[in-house]
């Protein structure tokens, strides 16, 4: 359960803390809302509320709400989730070094072959330009795709790559 904490009066609260005399019918009554509702919220509870019931409830206990920015979106990591993907159904992992290794000399790795393979064969596309497209940043961009277009050869890779291996 997740529990939110507010400043009021001087003080952190959690959800739930006292912060008014008021009781929660007199509250959600004020606020617009079903004591079920508030008392939800209350606790933690609440899956979806919107922002003017939010603000509602705030402005009645006399809280507002302050925005600050964010920070920005991580940048997906596609070497780790080709990995994982890779991984899935051998008791032997291929490491991101091992793959790093594989994309960036066309070589593929002592008994990894397989997973590479599947990789290839199964991941979602996306996720394959994912990694093509940070693969591109460690080698230039030529060498990436012969690479790639020999690994899948060695390999026996039957999916098209021509629709993944796209960098430039």
């Amino acid at each position: 359960m997740v529990r939110a904490e507010f400043s009021a009066c001087g003080k952190t609260h959690t959800l739930g803390d006292p912060v008014t005399r008021l009781t929660q019918v007199q509250l959600a009554r004020a606020a617009g809302l079903s004591r079920e509702t508030l008392n939800l919220l209350e606790s933690g509870l609440v899956r979806d509320l919107g922002i003017r019931k939010v603000l509602s409830v705030l402005g009645q206990l006399g809280l507002s709400v302050a925005l600050e920015e964010g920070m920005p979106p991580r940048r997906p990591d596609y070497l780790s989730m080709a990995c994982t993907t890779a991984n899935v159904s051998f008791k032997s992992a291929l490491t991101e070094d091992e793959l790093i290794h594989a994309l960036v000399t066309g070589k593929v790795p002592a008994k990894r072959g397989p997973h590479l393979r599947a990789l290839f064969n199964e991941a979602p596309i996306p996720l394959l330009q994912g990694l093509v497209g940070e693969a591109a940043e460690w080698i230039r961009p030529g060498k990436l795709e012969r690479n790639l277009y020999k690994l899948a050869t060695d390999l026996g890779v039957t999916r098209g790559i021509e629709r993944w291996v796209i960098t430039g």
